[in-house]
């Protein structure tokens, strides 16, 4: 008697790899983005692989990391004995032992430009909101009691007002585009500083002193690379400089600003508004100060989250992963030297 296989587009599904992801659903992967996945890869959810790892761990050659899960640890890294390739969605690596999982023989890759977009979509949407109050008039707007406009929405202007970006790669780049469209005049501070014809396109001017930057900005948007270097780049010191009417927004990662004298400087009057997609911890601890500060406005890392990014990742992690089981180049691998 023949062996019995099942066809999914083409592949024979007893023929395809094996991989590990959170699961599918409200909490992992969504049912139209594990079709992708599906459609080249035996899939296994961690709770199946956690009731029989005896079964499973030595089949799966891919770990599929959707919002940070499955956490690569040690304890979960030692029932995968096959595993060939960590691929991580976005393009931070900063949740991942590198060194470690190098040190297994396993190969990381992440996500890179295809993230890019959406993120300066949602950075100047932060931007917007906190600058015009747009929650605070939504409530307003839903509150069965209200019958005026509150003197408490009145705003910022964003036209032709001053954005100091920090961290001028790709990410923040195309947030300079978009800035333009607002007429805002631009200044920037990188470790590198971009070409003149890329300043030109952008008419952004670069601060070589990150001061400068601070006290000239009516907005500062942190769009840099996380490395271990930039942890607490914005403390105290650096919030003093910045102008009492300015606006702090974070597209980074949380260690970057000192949450603390964050808190302080909000309450203080230090500087106006701050806008974070991105806090340590995530979530925050539901009793932290900064979620109950009225000029705080916090999101919970959703970036990247759009429809067409989250495919556009989906299919990258794919190219990657087939790319590490039948030994090719890996499109995307992160270097085992990168920093975080």
């Amino acid at each position: 008697m023949f062996p019995f296989h099942i066809s999914f587009g083409g592949v024979m599904a007893a023929d395809k790899p094996w991989a590990l992801i959170s699961e599918v659903g409200e909490n992992g992967c969504s049912e139209d983005l594990a079709v992708m996945l599906k459609e080249h890869f035996q899939i296994v959810s961690l709770c199946d692989l956690l009731e029989n790892p005896d079964l499973h761990g030595p089949k799966i050659q891919v770990l599929f990391m959707w919002k940070f899960y499955p956490e690569a640890t040690p304890a979960l890294l030692s029932l995968l004995p096959s595993l060939r390739v960590v691929c991580s969605a976005g393009t931070g690596t900063d949740h991942l032992n590198i060194p470690y999982i190098h040190s297994l023989g396993v190969k990381i890759a992440n996500t890179p430009h295809v993230v890019s977009d959406a993120t300066a979509d949602f950075a100047m949407g932060l931007l917007l909101a906190s600058a015009r109050k747009i929650f605070e008039g939504q409530e307003i707007a839903r509150d069965p009691n209200a019958m005026i406009i509150p003197q408490t929405l009145m705003g910022v202007e964003v036209t032709g007002s001053t954005l100091g970006i920090i961290g001028m790669g790709e990410i923040g780049y195309k947030i300079a585009k978009r800035s333009k469209g607002f007429d805002m005049k631009i200044l920037y501070h990188n470790r590198n500083r971009r070409s003149a014809v890329d300043e030109a396109a952008v008419g952004a001017t670069y601060c070589e002193n990150l001061n400068d930057l601070l006290k000239m900005s009516d907005f500062v948007m942190l769009s840099l690379r996380f490395t271990p270097e930039s942890i607490g780049l914005i403390g105290r010191r650096e919030l003093s400089l910045m102008k009492p009417t300015a606006t702090l927004i974070n597209m980074s990662r949380g260690l970057v600003i000192d949450q603390d004298a964050l808190v302080q400087a909000l309450q203080s009057g230090t500087i106006q508004a701050a806008a974070l997609d991105v806090t340590y911890p995530e979530p925050l601890p539901r009793d932290h100060p900064l979620l109950y500060l009225p000029n705080a406005l916090i999101t919970p890392h959703m970036g990247i989250s759009s429809t067409n990014t989250a495919k556009k990742i989906v299919q990258k992690m794919v190219d990657n992963a087939l790319a590490a089981v039948k030994g090719l180049p890996i499109p995307d691998e992160v270097d085992p030297q990168c920093d975080m």
